[in-house]
């Protein structure tokens, strides 16, 4: 019998490790800036085209490689960051293992134009899926550009496992700021299909979260710092009235290198605790700095996961660093202890400089249930006799009403608790209902009562509403007669390109005003009531916190956003006439027992469960 174990070729060695490397474009933009940091760039730009499919370019002015330092990079396990493994404890580079070119090169057309300070030529280098192409001396800046064409062309299976352009960008989008933020003393820029979505230039970190995020962040954020023997912690959490639903600002950087970790987001989370409106997040863009020789970063092939040795220690040290800062900053109360003397509210002093102690004056001859005038006011007017008579009249008139009333009451009370209730005294009621709390409504029904959550009753209204709407293409848009401008950040404004068409079936009227820029122009005839801006805004959120809960279609997904910024909420108090209605078009919908979430919006109680309730 032959043998059957066999070593691989190494363009499928290669192709199988560039599955854990480059999963989608935004891997291949990830490893290939991040090189660029490591050669001590001072400015990046990045082109993209067809979102990374076509063309993703990196261009930066770092040292530059030498010819054989070139032609090594593209092997395997090949790097310049280690040379054994007891340096694996003393990173700070952001690569180390020597994989990436080797995993790009394996499933896309490479070229690298590269030259170091001082050399009078550069060189230039093709490779196409591990095969080398060409090695050649040319005329090029001091730094590298490589340039990744037709990524995937060699594994079609994972090409066509790649969304559509939009939500490719959005992840190219989300890997340029994670290695943006925490690097602002470099400059950036981004550019897809020609077009600059961002360009960034050096800063202090709180410009580049402005200049990423928008200039409205320059009074939401607050400023954290904190030096311990253990870790240094810089950076800047936002204000809790600016929370949102969704977990998009969430940035936690360790020696500059983006990662991801539930437990230090826990800290940070108890440390606004109170704070936050009910199902919000606190959004922060936290540094932290550690000895290299404390954590493990070689866990996870995208380096995003990392082990702390003293994980319990930094977790404290976070969530005081952040609770310091927002009692700091007056966001929770707090008393000022560092208050100067003088600036207590001391009252003023006499104009005679004497403080005197206060007196009470009481009249020792005064009774108030003495009917006889007293002494002292023997001088007493008629008209004040006349008012003493008139109060004693009053309360005289009150005592032979009160059986009246009495009567009356109980007469009103056994009216409602009647022991002789039957069907027909329910059906001439049956559009009676009532409000419990601004929050559920109650109807009669024939054997018993029903309680409708309003919330989630109009929740499911608006959804079969909103759903019908995007099948049919057919809403009617009410103009604004002053149109309404939007700044979004990039990655939002790529993903109102990316819904643009089922946003327009809802009845919404918007186009493109300049970079990261809409106007709104019309909205839904039924949302006149509501601020345009605002609307869409929360549609956007909603949307995203869907996509990371739920595996939906855009078409579900956005009804559901809608109907869910658009429902009434806990709270508001309606008329017998809108909870009329509301009930009405409820049992017309198709499921009115549940919310789009799959949330009850009815339950029942009968006569027979309230009668248990009363029985002993």
């Amino acid at each position: 019998m032959p043998d059957i174990i066999h070593l691989l070729p190494d363009s499928v060695a290669n192709q199988i490790a560039a599955g854990e490397v480059v999963q989608r474009p935004a891997s291949a933009v990830k490893e290939l800036m991040e090189n660029s940091l490591d050669a001590g760039s001072t400015s990046i730009k990045l082109h993209v085209k067809d979102a990374g499919k076509t063309l993703i370019q990196v261009i930066d002015n770092g040292c530059g490689m030498s010819e054989t330092d070139a032609r090594m990079s593209f092997e395997r396990h090949a790097t310049s960051k280690i040379s054994k493994a007891d340096d694996l404890f003393a990173i700070r580079t952001m690569g180390f293992r020597g994989e990436a070119m080797a995993s790009i090169a394996a499933i896309a057309q490479v070229e690298m134009k590269t030259k170091r300070i001082g050399d009078e030529v550069g060189v230039k280098i093709e490779v196409e899926g591990s095969e080398l192409k060409s090695h050649e001396a040319c005329a090029c800046p001091d730094g590298t550009s490589i340039a990744v064409k037709k990524l995937f062309y060699n594994v079609p299976a994972r090409r066509n496992f790649l969304k559509n352009d939009s939500v490719e960008l959005r992840h190219i989008i989300d890997e340029f700021q994670r290695v943006a933020i925490p690097n602002p003393q470099v400059a950036f820029s981004l550019h897809h299909n020609g077009t600059e979505i961002f360009h960034l230039d050096k800063g202090t970190l709180k410009q580049r979260i402005m200049a990423i995020f928008g200039n409205s962040y320059n009074n939401r954020v607050v400023p954290v710092e904190e030096n311990t023997s253990i870790v240094n912690i810089k950076g800047f959490v936002i204000k809790p009235e600016f929370a949102k639903k969704t977990r998009g600002e969430q940035f936690f950087f360790l020696n500059k290198r983006f990662i991801k970790n539930t437990y230090l987001h826990h800290a940070v989370q108890s440390a606004f605790e109170e704070l936050l409106p009910k199902d919000s997040h606190a959004s922060y863009f936290l540094m932290l700095e550690v000895d290299p020789k404390t954590i493990d970063i070689n866990i996870h092939p995208t380096k995003t996961e990392v082990k702390f040795e003293d994980e319990k220690a930094v977790y404290a040290f976070l969530r005081s660093a952040v609770k310091k800062s927002l009692g700091q900053f007056n966001i929770t109360p707090s008393i000022d202890f560092n208050q100067e003397p003088h600036l207590y509210n001391m009252p003023l002093k006499p104009a005679d400089g004497i403080i005197r102690q206060p007196t009470i004056k009481v009249n020792p001859d005064y009774n108030p249930f003495k009917n006889d005038t007293p002494k002292n006011y023997t001088k007493a007017s008629s008209r004040e006799l006349s008012n003493q008579a008139n109060w004693e009249k009053l309360y005289t008139n009150h005592s032979s009403e009160i059986p009246q009333l009495e009567v009356k009451k109980e007469e009103e009370t056994q009216q409602v608790i009647d022991t002789d209730w039957d069907n027909n005294f329910h059906e001439s009621n049956k559009k009676l209902t009532y409000q419990l709390h601004n929050k559920y409504i109650l109807s009669h029904i024939k054997t018993g009562f029903m309680v409708i959550d309003q919330q989630g009753a109009h929740e499911r209204i608006l959804y079969e509403r909103m759903l019908d709407s995007l099948e049919k293409q057919q809403s009617a848009t009410q103009q604004e007669l002053f149109p309404k401008t939007l700044e979004l950040n990039a990655a939002d404004f790529a993903l109102v390109k990316e819904l643009q068409d089922e946003i327009k079936g809802l009845g919404f009227d918007i186009r493109e005003f300049g970079k990261n820029t809409i106007v709104i122009q019309g909205v839904p005839a039924a949302t006149v009531n509501y601020e345009s801006s605002v609307l869409l805004e929360g549609l956007l959120e909603n949307y995203k916190q869907n996509q990371q809960e739920l595996k939906l279609n855009k078409r579900e997904n956005i009804a559901r956003s809608m109907a869910r910024n658009m429902s009434v909420k806990a709270g508001k108090a309606l008329t017998q006439e809108e909870m009329n209605s509301l009930i009405d078009e409820l049992f017309a919908c198709k499921m009115p027992y549940s919310t789009p979430a799959g949330k009850p919006t009815i339950t029942t109680i009968s006569m027979d469960e309230l009668d248990k309730r009363f029985k002993k």
